[in-house]
This record gives C-alpha cells, structure tokens and sequence, in this order.
C-alpha cells in the first residue's frame, strides 16, 4: 500500500472514530438515567466530583461516569456541583441532572402552623420534625426571641402561620425567622393601613386583639363584627369578657370546659375579671384576623353569642343580648 493511500486509511479510521465517539456522547446524554422510582442523592459538604459520581452509581442510577464527567467540564460546571439533598425523577437526563445540581434545587420538605395555633404547638410540630436540624432544646423564651432579633419576650402570636419549604439540615431557628419576619412584615403592613380612632398605642396591641378574633369565630363574614364589639368595649372601657383569653390563662387546668369559678379566678388573661387586652396575643392569628382587627365594623354592637354552629348573633343592647343567650343556651340544653 502506498503512502497516500495509508494516510488516507488513517484519516478515514480517525474521522469514523470521531464520529462514533461523537454519536456515544450524544447517545449518553439523551438516555434517561432515572428510569424507576425517584431517587434521592445528598451531595455533602467537601464531596469530589468522583465521590458525587459514586453515589449516583451507588443509588443504581443508568449512567456514563465518564460522559457526565465530560459533560460537567464542557459545561463548565466541574467545581460547580452545591451541596444539598436532591430528588431526581423518573426520565432526567445527564443534562438535567447537572442543572439540577449546578442550580442547587434541592429537595423541599414542608411543614405547616395552622391559624389559631399556640407557640407551644409550633414548638412541638419543630420538635418533631426529622429534616430540620434542632438547636433551640432547653432555650427559653426571652433567649429564644432575642436569637430572632425581636423587641418583646413573649413568642405567643408572633409567628406567621403559613406553610413553609425548607431544605433538609435547615436549623429550626432558621425556620422560626422566617415565621417571625412573616408576621412582622404582615402587621406593619396592614398597621400602615389601619381605619382611624382605633384604641390602639402599638401594632403589637392590634396583634393582641387579632389573636383574640382568631380564636373567637371560624366564619370569614364574621371576622369585621367581632373586632368591631371589642374595639367598641375598648372604647367605652367595657370588659372584654371573652373566654378565648380564660382558656389561654388556664392553661393545662383547661380540659375542655369552663366552669363559673374559672370566670372569677385573677389570672392576667382574664377578660371577666381585667379591663383591656391581656398583656399577649393568645394564639397565632391569621392575616384575615389581623385585617379585621385594623378595619372593624363600624355597627353599634356590643354583644354576641354562639348558635351552635358555628355563627353568632349581634346585639346592641343588654336586653337583646340577655334573649339572644337564653334562646340559644335553652336551644343547646334541649340538644343534650
């Protein structure tokens, strides 16, 4: 064979080579690697691009080491890789694997503080939680808001309820942050907008009251006339008389009822016994709580009691008040 003709044969076997090798990668790239279930890999903190690697053949993923790594460094993404905890679905693809973990969009867990819940249930719902990292055991309160950078020592109310993605590891006082900054941002916000001659010194006080709302009705269109009876006695300096606050003061002496002598025992939440609001919120109220506290309505109701499903009747006067409680207490009695 002749020279020409065995640079000729080289070139040729080079190019089909190319090509061939060209055709792998582009093969390597569009083959899905998760082709079950989804799979979860937690890259950690210091983990090599060989050590990543390893983990993804160890969770039984279908692909080419050698191609992923090929593609990261044509990416430009070799040192690129975040550490985090991920879920990769079934049919992701090389590509998407690697801007799954270049973007860091790690797996979210949720958790979630109903309207109307105590700081304590928070406590208990963070406590149980296996994805967060706890480090607030034995903080007590004052220690625990001053971590959270807040101005008053009490937690109760201050936590926006809502619910909230978070990545695994994330600390629980990191997660607490973010509900207190919610509330914080929320009741400014709403406070920037209050109706006028409200007998509220602070934004604090209107949380107070919000709470109080919260816990009083579960009915939307009733939100305003409640927050409008208790602005009014807050006005005429009339007892608040709510058993939401009596509840709250009881504690774990409550047990699901509340007996006459509970309406006379001092405690600083009693609303039969002290005049204004009690010193704190009672529970975590809702934005539409916390609006209704700021915006009441404005009829000349004094009074209301529970139907028994759920709504109340308005009164203006004692008397009315006075017929509206025997008619509905008589109607509960009968249904025993």
């Amino acid at each position: 064979m002749s020279g020409n003709k065995i640079i000729g044969a080289a070139l040729l076997f080079l190019a089909l080579s190319c090509v061939g090798i060209a055709g792998s990668y582009r093969h390597a790239l569009q083959r899905p690697v998760v082709t079950g279930d989804s799979v979860t890999i937690e890259i950690e903190k210091g983990d090599s691009f060989n050590r990543i690697g390893d983990k993804l053949i160890a969770a039984n993923l279908s692909i080419n080491l050698f191609w992923f790594k090929v593609h990261a460094v044509r990416q430009q993404a070799f040192n690129k890789l975040k550490a985090g905890e991920y879920e990769l679905t079934k049919g992701l693809t090389i590509p998407e694997v690697l801007t799954i973990f270049v973007h860091g969009k790690t797996k979210q867990y949720a958790i979630t503080f109903p309207e109307g819940w105590k700081f304590k249930q928070v406590l208990q719902a963070i406590a149980s939680n296996p994805q967060l990292e706890h480090t607030i055991n034995g903080s007590d309160d004052a220690e625990l808001m001053l971590k959270l950078g807040a101005t008053v020592g009490s937690p109760e109310g201050e936590f926006f309820p809502d619910t909230y993605f978070f990545e695994k590891h994330t600390t629980d006082i990191a997660l607490l942050k973010r509900a207190y900054d919610k509330m914080q941002s929320a009741i400014q916000a709403e406070w920037l907008k209050r109706s006028e001659k409200l007998p509220f010194k602070s934004p604090y006080e209107a949380l107070i009251l919000a709470s109080i709302i919260e816990k009083e009705t579960a009915a939307p269109a009733e939100r305003e006339m409640i927050a409008g009876v208790f602005i009014r006695r807050l006005q005429q300096n009339m007892l608040l008389q709510t058993d939401p606050t009596v509840i709250y003061g009881m504690g774990e002496e409550y047990v699901g009822n509340i007996a006459y002598e509970d309406l006379r025992k001092r405690t600083p939440y009693n609303t039969y016994l002290s005049k204004g609001l009690p010193p704190t919120p009672i529970a975590m109220p809702g934005r539409e709580a916390i609006v209704a506290a700021l915006h009441p309505d404005n009829s000349d109701s004094l009074y209301f009691v529970a139907r028994g499903d759920g709504t109340h009747v308005f009164s203006a006067t004692l008397k009315s008040h006075n017929l509206a409680v025997e008619k509905f207490q008589r109607k509960k009695n009968d249904a025993r």
